[in-house]
């Protein structure tokens, strides 16, 4: 994947092509950042120490001292140079699409044998829940973290071995394919070298904050923090500050009508979660809201995923518009009544029966995604919908409002959703 170089000058090819990536104020920033590290570092101001480089990038373990030899140019000195600083941000910071992707790969290399295998996936998904996300778990953690971690390397592709063939390792090509089911991973390992403290921190990193009422046991709860984080991946930072839970069927009842009943009042978009009598878990984004419609409506930003046993995001290819469907009161069997994302009428991506008791999961165009479940045809055992709130101060606001002007909108909006607001007119 690459072999030691010697510190680059600044008279390097490699330092000189490097900072015609910034512009002068940004190559004065990093100088100033450079020289403020290497002042703790204990080096004469000459160097930045891996220890001083891991505490302020948050960076520990396996994964610190990975970035740390690559941005060293893996010399293994120990000592990093202003230019190193300057030609590691430009090529994994600001180089093509395929640099950056390379970058990431070799940084996934944290035992340093020129070959990215299983363990090698595994330490850096830890170091992301344990060191990075900060995401505690059960008192069982190092079990916990075990299944959590195997369901996003079940998204991967094992398909070469090494020399010994004691290990599955991943090609580059098929590393490139994980990243695109999992956004919130490449998103995370692509903002490494950005300061954590810079405000809005880093892309990746943020986590919705789940609003679950104290009624509830949170035992229950099929979203973790985890699988919050993986779905937020797909979405903008405002989308992923607070998930509210709307629906849940063991408080609730496995019941349509209820669902739509607590979902009408959210204007915003949702994510549907179903877990299935197989043990399967998925299900779907949807950015606008559960109305009656004839037909599919929605728009690109749907997509669906699954959270176990394997975690993945497929998101629209634009092969066709069919992208959400919610059909309420129909009489007609070419309208199945029902909410759903994808695919065609009766052989949807994904699909809930009216009843909530039944749907089905093909493989369809529409996100390019596989059957969802071990099998086709599902039989709910949990459902769960999230409120997605980007304006929590908002949220306090209308939940104080308690007009009669107010309510008349609630009220008309459930009207909408069953297909009955014109008869009332």
């Amino acid at each position: 994947m690459g072999n030691a170089q010697s510190p680059p000058q600044n008279d390097d090819p490699r330092y000189v092509s490097a900072t015609r990536a910034f512009t002068q104020k940004e190559l004065q920033d990093l100088r100033s950042l450079f020289n403020h590290l290497a002042s703790q570092s204990q080096t004469n101001a000459k160097y930045i120490s891996l220890s001083v480089f891991q505490s302020y990038f948050r960076l520990h373990g396996p994964l610190g001292e990975r970035m740390f030899d690559l941005v060293t140019q893996e010399r293994k000195d120990q000592k990093l140079t202003f230019e190193d600083l300057v030609v590691a941000k430009a090529t994994y910071e600001k180089g093509t699409k395929d640099e950056i992707e390379e970058f990431i790969f070799r940084l996934l290399d944290v035992s340093g044998d020129n070959l990215v295998g299983r363990s090698d996936l595994e330490t850096v998904m830890i170091s992301i829940f344990n060191d990075i996300l900060r995401i505690k778990g059960s008192e069982d953690r190092s079990s916990s973290d075990h299944d959590i971690v195997n369901i996003f390397l079940n998204a991967a592709k094992f398909s070469l071995h090494d020399g010994v063939g004691t290990e599955e390792t991943i090609s580059f090509e098929d590393f490139k394919n994980w990243c695109t089911h999992l956004p919130s991973v490449k998103k995370l390992l692509g903002s490494l070298l950005l300061p954590p403290d810079s405000g809005v921190g880093r892309p990746g990193s943020h986590i919705p904050n789940l609003l679950i009422s104290k009624a509830i046991d949170s035992n229950i709860i099929l979203l973790s923090k985890e699988c919050a984080w993986h779905i937020g991946g797909a979405l903008s930072q405002q989308d992923v500050e607070d998930w509210k839970l709307l629906y849940h069927s063991s408080v609730n009842g496995l019941s349509f009508n209820t669902f739509l009943g607590n979902v009408s009042n959210h204007a915003g978009a949702t994510v549907l979660i179903i877990k299935d009598k197989e043990g399967y878990i998925y299900g779907g984004y949807a950015s606008q809201p559960w109305e009656r419609h004839a037909d599919f409506y929605g728009d690109l930003k749907c997509y669906l995923f699954q959270l176990n046993p394997v975690a993945s995001i497929f998101r629209p290819t634009g092969a066709n518009n069919n992208l959400q469907w919610c059909a309420i009161n129909f009489s007609s069997e070419d309208i199945p009544n029902g909410i759903g994302f994808g695919g065609r009428v009766n052989h949807f991506g994904l699909f809930l029966s009216a009843n909530f008791d039944q749907g089905h999961t093909f493989s369809c165009s529409t996100f390019g995604s596989p059957c969802l479940s071990k099998t086709s045809r599902i039989l709910p055992e949990v459902i769960e919908c999230w409120g997605v709130t980007q304006d929590a101060t908002q949220d306090k606001n209308d939940a104080v409002k308690g007009t009669i002007l107010e309510r008349f909108k609630e009220d008309r909006n459930m009207l909408k959703m069953v297909g009955l607001a014109n008869s009332s007119e």
